[in-house]
């Protein structure tokens, strides 16, 4: 449903899933796995894995061990690696570039942190013309309660469920986990 009639093309957005971002969240380590196994259904399907990193002048400086992505997950040589500074993965970056060369109007986000990043970039991704599935089961968020947040969990369930149903003119959201998710091109109307 995408409004970008001439790209049919779906993409992998792997956000975030760095050292300082990750560490310590809820399922982390299932998380990542799901991650990996998205990353092997895109490649095996052909499509493009995009893979967004932040970095910031705190926690998550350019360079550093908190910064880099977690080992489990090793890009491949020509997978695009888009770097950013906000939470919307496409405001001041060369995102929006990487996929209109790659003819995708489709895309498959899973990273973090749910309630910042993911996110911003689901909703950046919507209002942009792009259809946007949240993987359900590969996504995570720090624990913020001490901030008034809800739990982390629960954070995880929220957006679930509010993704599901959005939609936009031409433009559709939707959750899916892992096992559920296919990189292939879907049919037209």
């Amino acid at each position: 449903m995408t409004t970008f009639t001439d790209r049919p093309n779906t993409a992998l957005l792997v956000i975030d899933v760095q050292n300082g971002v990750v560490t310590g969240a809820p399922r982390r380590d299932e998380v990542v796995a799901n991650i990996s196994d998205l990353i092997a259904k895109a490649r095996a399907a052909g499509a493009p894995v995009v893979w967004i990193q932040h970095s910031d002048d705190d926690e998550l400086v350019e360079g550093s061990e908190s910064w880099e992505y977690v080992p489990e997950l090793v890009r491949e040589p020509g997978e695009p690696l888009v770097a950013k500074q906000y939470g919307d993965s496409f405001e001041e970056t060369e995102l929006e570039k990487v996929l209109a060369e790659r003819g995708v109007g489709r895309l498959v986000v899973a990273g973090a942190q749910t309630d910042a990043c993911i996110r911003s970039t689901l909703h950046g991704a919507i209002v942009r013309g792009y259809d946007a599935l949240l993987v359900g089961d590969a996504h995570t968020t720090e624990d913020l309660t001490a901030y008034g947040a809800p739990a982390p969990e629960q954070v995880i369930a929220h957006t679930n469920l509010y993704w599901k149903y959005q939609t936009a003119p031409g433009r559709q959201g939707g959750t899916a986990d892992t096992a559920e998710v296919s990189f292939e091109t879907p049919a037209g109307p």
